[in-house]
C-alpha cells in the first residue's frame, strides 16, 4: 500500500519519543531530522519537506507540548494536523451546476489512467443517480475510443463518439446532445501525451475557449513521484486546472506526490484512485489520509465502502444465523461480501491494524474457498459428515492436502463454538477468541 514505507518509519520516530517522559528542544531536533529523511524518502517535495518539518518543529518546542504529561502525543498529533493542512483543509468534491449539464474536462498523460478513470468518475455519479456521458475526444491514441466505449458502458454511462472528427467539434456537439437528451454531468475524455508538448495545450486550450468547462479535473499517476507533481505544475500553468485525480494509491508507491501536490500547485486533490475496478474510487480527504499515514486507520471510510458494497440483507441474516451457528456456505458468502470491500491489505490498513502481510495472504483465502467449492452441498451444510474418504476427495478435488481440510473444518468448529458462547456468556465471550485468526488458511474472523 502506498505510505507504508513513510508509516513505518514515523511510527519508528514516534515510538522514540514516547520512550522520554519530557522532551528537550534537541529531542525535538533530531526526531524531526528523522521525519524530513522519512519525506525525502517518500518522495515528497524537498520544499515541501523543509516547510512541513519547520511548521511542525515551531509548534512542537512550544510551552504546551514542553510542559505537557504526554509530549510525545502531543507531536504526534501537531504532525496529523499539519499533514491534514499540507493536503487541504477537507474533501474537495465536483461543484456541480445548477443548470445541467456540468462538463468536466479530464486531462493528463498518457499510462496516466486517464481513460479508466473517467469510466470511474461516471459511475460514481450514476451511483448517486446522477445521468453521465462519457465524451471520445482521444482521436489519435489507437483503440482509445473503444477503450472509452467498453468501460463507459460498464459504468453504466452514455458513451459519445464521432471517430476522428476535430475534438473541438466533438466537445461542442456532444453538450448540444447532453442537454436535448437529459444527461446533466458529461466527461470529456481528451487526448494525452507521452510528455507535456505545446500542440497537446493548444488543443486542450482551444476546447475549453469553444465550450463552458465547469471543472478542469488531471490525472496522475502516483508511481511517478515528483515527475506527477512536475506535470501538474506545468498543466495548472497552461490550462488552469481545478483539481487533481491521483492514481494507484493502492500500490507500492512511495505516494509522496499527494503531500506535495497542494503546496507546489495550489490545486487539490479531489479523487484517489485505489485499484483496477471501476468501484474503486475514493473522494479524497486530507484528514483520513493524514490519519492512515500516521497508522491511525481510516474507519469512516471502511464504513463508506461497507455501505456501498455490503449486502445488508445478507448481512441481517448472517447475524441472525450466528445465533445458531454457521456453515460453511456461510463463510463462503463472508468470502463474497469481503472481496466487495476491496483487497484485505486496504482493509486492515483502514482499521488502522498492524497485521503482518502473511496473515492476509489472498492466496490462502483462495485456497480456502477452493476446499469449500470442492464439497457437496450436503457437506458444506453439515461438516460432521466429513470423514476421511470425504476429505480425501475433497484435498484432491481443491487441489489441496488433507491436512488442509482438517485445519479449515477443525477452526471452523472452533469459530461455530465461539459464536455460540458468545450467545450465552455475553461479550466477554470475545476472551476466547486469542489465536483464532485463521492464520494458516486465511479464514477472516
Amino acid at each position: 500500500m502506498a505510505f507504508d514505507g513513510l508509516t513505518q518509519k514515523l511510527n519508528g520516530v514516534f515510538s522514540k519519543l514516547k520512550l522520554r517522559g519530557k522532551l528537550s528542544e534537541s529531542d525535538i531536533k533530531d526526531a524531526m531530522r528523522e521525519v524530513r529523511l522519512a519525506l525525502l524518502e517518500a518522495d515528497v517535495n524537498y520544499k515541501v519537506a523543509k516547510e512541513f518539518v519547520a511548521s511542525v518543529s515551531e509548534r512542537a518546542v512550544g510551552a504546551e507540548v514542553m510542559k505537557s504529561l504526554t509530549p510525545a502525543q502531543q507531536v504526534i498529533k501537531i504532525v496529523n494536523e499539519e499533514l491534514t493542512r499540507l493536503m487541504g483543509s477537507g474533501a474537495r468534491e465536483i461543484k456541480l451546476n445548477t443548470k445541467p449539464p456540468t462538463v468536466i474536462m479530464m486531462c493528463g498523460l498518457q499510462g496516466s489512467g486517464k481513460t479508466t478513470h473517467t469510466a470511474k468518475l461516471a459511475k460514481y455519479f450514476k451511483n448517486k443517480d446522477h445521468r453521465p456521458m462519457v465524451v471520445a475526444c482521444d482521436i489519435y491514441r489507437p483503440a482509445a475510443i473503444d477503450q472509452l466505449r467498453i468501460v463507459g458502458e460498464a459504468a453504466g454511462a452514455y458513451v459519445f463518439e464521432m471517430g476522428q472528427e476535430n475534438p473541438v467539434t466533438i466537445a461542442k456537439k456532444a453538450i448540444a446532445y447532453a442537454k436535448d437528451y437529459g444527461y446533466d454531468i458529461v466527461f470529456l475524455d481528451t487526448a494525452g501525451r507521452l510528455h507535456v508538448d505545446e500542440e497537446l495545450m493548444q488543443e486542450l486550450q482551444n476546447i475549453k475557449q469553444a465550450v463552458t468547462v465547469d471543472e478542469t479535473l488531471l490525472v496522475v499517476d502516483s508511481m511517478t513521484g515528483q515527475d506527477a507533481v512536475n506535470v501538474a505544475e506545468k498543466f495548472n500553468a497552461e490550462i488552469g486546472i481545478d483539481g487533481v485525480i491521483i492514481t494507484k494509491l493502492d500500490g507500492d508507491t512511495r505516494g509522496g506526490a499527494a503531500l506535495s501536490v497542494l503546496s507546489v500547485t495550489g490545486k487539490p486533490i479531489k479523487f484517489a484512485g485505489v485499484g483496477e475496478k471501476l468501484d474503486d474510487l475514493e473522494v479524497f480527504h486530507p484528514e483520513r489520509m493524514a490519519s492512515r499515514i500516521l497508522g491511525m486507520g481510516d474507519v469512516l471510510t471502511l464504513i463508506e465502502k461497507a455501505e456501498q458494497s455490503l449486502d445488508m440483507e445478507k448481512a441481517e441474516k448472517m447475524a441472525r444465523k450466528m445465533k445458531k451457528g454457521l456453515d460453511l456456505n456461510d463463510l463462503l458468502d463472508q468470502f463474497d461480501q469481503m472481496r466487495r470491500m476491496g483487497n484485505l491489505q486496504q482493509i486492515a490498513s483502514m482499521m488502522g491494524a498492524n497485521i503482518p502481510e502473511e496473515a492476509l495472504d489472498e492466496k490462502a483465502f483462495r485456497r480456502t474457498e477452493a476446499i469449500i467449492l470442492s464439497m457437496t452441498k450436503k457437506e458444506r451444510e453439515k461438516p460432521d459428515i466429513i470423514d476421511p474418504k470425504r476429505k480425501r476427495r475433497i484435498a484432491a478435488g481443491s487441489g489441496t492436502k488433507v491436512e488442509d481440510v482438517n485445519r479449515l473444518l477443525r477452526q471452523f468448529e472452533q469459530i461455530n463454538k465461539m459464536m455460540k458462547s458468545m450467545n450465552k456468556k455475553g461479550k466477554r465471550a470475545f476472551r476466547g477468541m486469542g489465536g483464532m485468526g485463521g492464520r494458516g488458511m486465511g479464514l477472516p474472523f
